[in-house]
């Protein structure tokens, strides 16, 4: 089977779209709400890929609204990608993880800075982790089956983070 050619950020775009024409700032924000749990998205890559997408055909530019804010949908064209980008194979995980990368470097960080890492990073999990089950729980209140299963992955991530933490080496003094 042919690839569609399109990134996993443009077939977001493309995938929110089909909610509705959007400009990048509504996209930015669907993109926030539905996907920011466990997929990344910035606003320069959202505004860096709709001109890409519209000169490709997958989607067409709306008349410009207030504050010259340009509406986009998606095109026959656009969905066809779409669906084809839905059927390949995702391919491999990549994980990065920051506080991961700094743990592997512990022993030049001070004691202090390894406490304040461990614990910045338990109340950001434990934090996120309480506002994606509560994600979850709108969504399966709304009948969205599908969003409740996607944010049931960064359930267990934040659960498996904060699982994780635990057993992270204690901070030796230097």
């Amino acid at each position: 089977m042919a690839e569609s050619e399109i990134n996993p950020t443009a077939a977001a775009l493309l995938g929110l779209l089909h909610e509705g024409p959007m400009t990048g700032g509504q996209l930015m924000a669907a993109a926030e709400r539905r996907l920011a749990p466990y997929w990344s998205m910035t606003r320069s890559q959202v505004y860096r890929e709709l001109p890409v997408l519209a000169e490709q055909g997958y989607v067409r530019l709306g008349k410009p609204g207030p504050r010259s804010s340009q509406p986009y949908a998606i095109t026959a064209s656009g969905k066809r990608t779409f669906s084809r980008w839905l059927a390949e194979f995702p391919g491999r995980d990549t994980i990065r993880n920051p506080v991961a990368l700094r743990v592997a470097f512990g022993p030049l960080h001070s004691a202090t800075q390894l406490r304040n890492l461990y614990a910045t990073a338990n109340e950001y999990h434990t934090e996120a982790l309480a506002a994606v089950r509560e994600q979850v729980k709108n969504a399966k209140k709304e009948g969205e089956t599908f969003d409740a299963s996607a944010l049931e992955f960064a359930v267990a991530y934040h659960k498996a983070a904060l699982t994780w933490l635990k057993s992270v080496p204690a901070p030796v003094a230097k």
